[in-house]
């Protein structure tokens, strides 16, 4: 006996069956569909991968083949739909048209629910984009026909945002395709624009941005990958032209009633960034839009009090704005917004500064040319401010030092422009660089580490403009550079480490105190140069004295560098030259006496030997035993002095640049000389160092005395020669030759022992 279950268990029972149907069903599909592509890989041999199997041609896969079907047919259908719809439109009465056209849009965007049943995706794609396609088809083909005399970007507008919602609905419709929902995304960027492009450029901005607003809505929000892609894509899009055109109308408005729009479109762009980032929260692309958002923030507030002021104010109104954003940095706001607003309102305080910079730099060339700059005053407003809000900046004490560092930097800069900007006397502006040089000198005595060191050069720049723009003066070099040597002085005294750099300050200023002193009095340039000699001189007691430490080398580079531009000035006067260079040569030799500075004493001589020289050509000597027996003579008793310090030296090291520089240049005026006195007293100093040189049996003297010797007694003997050798028949000298050739022949072994037993002789010597 059969027993009927009640409706409700029966119903439940056959639901239970067709759930376990189509699980089963769907089983056998997948099996199917491997069970094929094994099939296909054993008929292809050449099939590389079993995701990607080849067909019997073994040139493309199935799938390939079949998307590449597709593709075509879809294209195809395509171009017959607007042939249609462009040529064959106009021969078919309004009911015809609508009828045929309605008709194949309908079935096409119908086609894929079947298609999606049998498992055929990839057609059913294909099919629905083919039909979004025949949509856009037929909206054209409403406006050629039905509503021709509508504007055309009315309509535009119109038909995107319905094709829009339309294309939104059919993927919703069939969820299992993907083209569909970003593609309702796309041409929904178009609605707005189109809509307020023939209208102002506020409103058109305004529609950009409300599009790039909602893109960035449904790229945050929604779940479905691709259209958040397109809505990502489409934001970047939207806001890359509307961003700038924004600043554009913010920048060339004319009044508080031109700026008010575009101040609520600037924020309205910086509170759609702002949202994007606090949804994002962390990661690169976050940080970047609450950048944005800040400086966006910056430029709403400041674009309606901008036309309020004169031109020249615009940039402190931008920096009063970003100096209201770094309060965001202490409000409760997400860390990501924080951040954000704090590295806008450094990005806006550094291009405030780029715009201030030309300031100080034109206080610096002021003694030189006085460029016109307009912006003088809000330029200095924004030095001091900057300043002032790195000095209080840092959240821990590494930013803090840093801040501090760069607030002296502009803190100094802004006073040295002081001056300047105010027009204030010479002299009260040259007591107010001084002050700023003092200050920073303190500073570098009372801190440590690049904190000093920023100091100092702060105060060598400062003080090295304020020496040149003092220097012009009457008075006030006579005062001004005075003190910058004392203040550098006593600063080396009291921060002995940083001393390598104050007192080669203090030898420059003194440099340019004497050059001052020399343009006052009218001095030549020689009688100046001779005078500055006393700063490489008060350099090389500087130098020598131990307290000096690691400043001796500087302090020593300085006076040289010193002295060479005095020697430079003195080149036109020889006289005063030759006193110049004896002088150097005083300097230099005290600096010798130092054990450590020994090799100094060569460039002593050196300076010696050229003020010798230049006294001489003053005087218009042209002998040239007076130029090489100053040079000679002492370095023959620095020979024998050596010689008798250490008997290993060679007589060629210790002879042989003294002989060469007393007997040589001798020699070669005496082949130039006509009279004999020259060359009698050549040959008898030669003869002289070659028994010398005999006596004491040293190489040197006796090869260089005796090769000068018989070069001199040659130059004797050649007129005679040539006179003896006119007198000769021509067949004379080869004659000559060749008999000296036998003789030489005959006697080659004995002649080749007599010069073995001459050169061991001569290695024999010292």
């Amino acid at each position: 006996m059969t027993t009927t279950p009640p409706p409700a268990e029966e119903l439940r029972l056959i639901d239970a069956e067709l759930r376990a149907l189509d699980a089963r069903r769907a089983q056998l599909l997948a099996r199917r569909a491997w069970l094929t592509q094994v099939l296909w890989a054993a008929r292809t041999p050449a099939a590389a991968s079993p995701t990607r199997t080849a067909g019997p041609g073994g040139e493309a896969s199935a799938p390939d083949v079949q998307n590449v079907l597709l593709l075509l047919g879809g294209l195809l259908l395509g171009i017959a739909s607007l042939v249609f719809t462009v040529v064959a439109w106009g021969s078919m009465g309004i009911g015809g048209r609508a009828l045929v056209l309605g008709a194949l849009t309908a079935v096409v965007l119908a086609s894929p629910a079947p298609l999606l049943r049998r498992g055929l995706r990839a057609t059913a794609e294909a099919m629905a984009g083919l039909g979004m396609t025949l949509t856009v088809l037929d909206a054209y083909a409403l406006h050629r026909a039905v509503w021709p005399e509508a504007p055309a970007t009315a309509y535009a507008a119109g038909a995107c945002a319905l094709l829009a919602a339309v294309w939104a609905g059919y993927g919703l419709l069939f969820r299992e395709l993907r083209g569909p929902r970003p593609a309702a995304v796309a041409v929904a960027q178009l609605a707005l624009p189109s809509a307020a492009s023939e209208g102002s450029g506020e409103l058109f901005v305004a529609a950009l941005l409300t599009t790039a607003a909602l893109d960035t809505a449904a790229a945050l929000w929604l779940r479905s990958t691709p259209v958040r892609w397109a809505a990502a894509v489409g934001a970047c899009v939207q806001a890359v032209p509307a961003v700038p055109l924004a600043l554009w109308l913010s920048a060339s408005a004319g009044g508080p009633g031109d700026a008010v729009p575009a101040a609520l479109l600037l924020a309205f762009a910086a509170v759609t960034a702002a949202v994007a980032a606090w949804r994002l929260r962390e990661g690169g692309t976050a940080t970047a839009l609450a950048v944005v958002a800040g400086v966006l923030a910056v430029a709403a507030a400041g674009g309606p009090v901008r036309p309020l002021l004169t031109a020249v104010w615009a940039v402190p109104v931008y920096l009063a704005g970003a100096l209201l954003l770094l309060g965001a940095v202490r409000t409760p706001l997400p860390a990501v917004l924080r951040r954000g607003a704090l590295w806008a309102s450094a990005g806006v305080q550094g291009v405030a500064l780029l715009w201030a910079l030309p300031l100080p730099l034109v206080a610096l060339a002021e003694p030189v040319a006085r460029p016109a700059l307009v912006h003088e005053g809000p330029a200095l407003l924004v030095l001091a401010v900057v300043a002032a809000v790195l000095l209080v900046a840092g959240r821990d004490e590494v930013w803090r030092a840093r801040g501090r560092q760069g607030a002296s930097v502009l803190g100094a800069a802004a006073l040295y422009a002081l001056p300047t900007v105010f027009e204030l006397p010479h002299e009260a502006g040259a007591a107010v660089r001084v002050l700023v040089v003092a200050g920073a000198l303190e500073v570098a005595r009372r801190t440590a580490g690049r904190g000093a060191w920023t100091a100092v050069v702060v105060a060598l720049v400062v003080s090295g403009g304020t020496a040149v723009s003092v220097m012009s003066g009457r008075l006030a070099p006579l005062v001004v550079l005075p003190v910058l040597i004392a203040l550098f002085t006593a600063f080396s005294l009291a921060r002995r480490p940083l001393a390598r750099v104050g007192l080669p300050a203090a030898l420059v200023h003194a440099a340019l105190l004497v050059c001052s002193v020399a343009a006052l009095r009218d001095w030549e340039a020689s009688t100046a140069g001779a005078v500055l000699l006393a700063v490489p001189a008060a350099a090389a007691l500087l130098a020598a004295r131990p307290w000096t430490g690691p400043a001796t080398v500087a302090v020593e580079v300085t006076g040289a560098a010193v002295g060479v531009c005095a020697l430079l000035l003195t080149v036109l006067d020889p006289p005063v030259l030759a006193v110049a260079l004896a002088l150097a040569g005083v300097v230099t030799g005290a600096t010798a006496l130092r054990a450590d500075r020994r090799p100094v004493g060569y460039a002593s001589g050196a300076l010696f030997l050229l003020a010798a020289w230049v006294r001489l050509a003053a005087w218009e000597v042209t002998a040239p035993e007076a130029y090489a027996l100053p040079v000679a003579v002492p370095m023959l008793v620095l020979g024998v002095v050596r010689r008798r310090r250490d008997a290993a030296v060679s007589s060629w090291s210790a002879y042989a640049p003294g002989l060469a520089a007393g007997l040589l240049p001798s020699l070669l005026a005496a082949w130039a000389d006509a009279h004999a006195t020259r060359p009698l007293l050549l040959g008898l100093a030669a003869l002289a160092v070659t028994v010398a040189g005999a006596v004491r049996r040293l190489q040197a003297p006796l090869v260089l005395g005796g090769a000068v010797l018989v070069l001199d007694a040659l130059h004797e003997l050649a007129p005679y020669l040539v006179q003896a050798l006119g007198a000769l028949p021509r067949w004379a000298p080869p004659a000559a030759a060749g008999l000296l050739l036998l003789l030489l022949g005959s006697t080659y072994e004995r002649r080749l022992r007599d010069a073995r037993r001459a050169r061991e002789a001569l290695r024999r010597m010292g």
